[in-house]
């Protein structure tokens, strides 16, 4: 299922600017849900904010907690995405992903 733009108006001589630098909506499929009670290997991706770390390091004890596996990442600066080697190797690895978010 496509998702498409929501149409908004804008009085005369404002832009609206996407966030992301992306120049067109891409489409966009939801990862299915990962089973209940199943343990999973979880990648914690940590955007290099500060204190995402100390979030990361209470996630990881909690999942532990559950039975999950972890692994932990990072991303070379929070002001970029993530590289793509870096998003395929999380995809081939694990089964999720968690990205940390803290200031």
């Amino acid at each position: 299922m496509a998702l498409s733009a929501p149409t908004l108006t804008l009085p005369e001589g404002l832009e609206l600017l996407d966030p992301t630098g992306e120049r067109s909506v891409a489409e966009r499929q939801l990862a299915p849900r990962l089973a209940l009670g199943v343990p999973a290997r979880i990648a914690l991706l940590d955007i290099r904010k500060p204190r995402g770390d100390v979030f990361l390091d209470q996630l990881q004890r909690e999942l532990a907690a559950r039975g999950h596996s972890t692994v932990r990442e990072q991303k070379p600066t929070f002001t970029k995405p993530a590289p793509d080697d870096l998003r395929a190797e999380i995809a081939e690895r694990c089964d999720a992903v968690i990205e940390a978010l803290a200031d």
